[in-house]
């Protein structure tokens, strides 16, 4: 094991890499700093759909979902608490619906059970079609769909597709600007994964919402911390 650290310039910053994980992880990646300790991607140790490709495929594809997701659950919070929206519908968001046992509402177009089997039925076509890009990149821009197949037509790699439906606004005009987006955006799509671990066990653990913690934490860093709510009773 070494120790290398870089924290100048445009250079990345990288801790606790190993010679073997500077082997296979060159920098090539977007947020690539060397650091495997468990060697989840090194090509000699792949094997099945866990594939270094897969592994670096699916991180920006949970990362996407994570922003999406903790935007989902604080925006209704902050707008319900701000007035910008009906307090009814700035629910906490884990007594939207999500989880049934910890809340429900009755304000969607049709009961849960509707609403969860059409979001199944959706969200299975989406990522079989995204799967089907992963196999065969580039596939889903020439299967007819509505006539709308050109927009999806892309770069041809199914992580940064492109193309005028994923990248309207042309982003990343050239490869060192296009790197430095992908860079920030798997930092983010981190953040964001921890950000969605932190939600789920906060309301374990206090019973209410982010924006509710942290405007607690706020008034009284000392008195609500993760140290005070391991010593009370889940919830209270």
């Amino acid at each position: 094991m070494i120790i290398l650290q870089v924290t100048k310039g445009a250079e990345p910053y990288t801790r606790f890499v190993s010679d073997a994980s500077l082997t296979y992880l060159d920098g090539t990646l977007p947020g690539d700093y060397g650091f495997d300790p468990l060697g989840l991607s090194d090509p000699e140790g792949a094997g099945g759909y866990i594939t270094p490709e897969w592994l670096s495929y699916a991180e920006v594809i949970h990362g996407r979902w994570a922003m999406l997701g903790a935007a989902g659950c604080l925006a209704p919070e902050i707008l319900g608490n701000a007035g910008a929206i009906p307090a009814e519908t700035g629910l906490v968001w884990f007594k939207s619906g999500v989880i049934p046992p910890a809340g429900s509402y009755d304000g969607y177009w049709g009961n849960a059970y509707t609403v969860f089997w059409v979001n199944v039925v959706l969200m299975q076509f989406a990522e079989l079609r995204r799967w089907g890009d992963f196999k065969n990149p580039g596939s889903m821009g020439q299967q007819f769909f509505l006539g709308l197949e050109k927009g999806f037509g892309g770069s041809g790699n199914p992580a940064y597709p492109g193309g005028p439906f994923f990248n309207p606004f042309g982003f990343g005009k050239n490869e060192a600007d296009l790197a430095k987006m992908k860079a920030r955006e798997i930092k983010n799509g981190r953040l964001a994964m921890l950000a969605m671990f932190g939600f789920g066990a906060q309301a374990i653990m206090t019973g209410v919402g982010p924006v509710e913690n942290l405007a607690c934490h706020l008034s009284n860093p000392t008195g609500c911390n993760i140290i005070s709510n391991f010593s009370s009773p889940f919830g209270q």
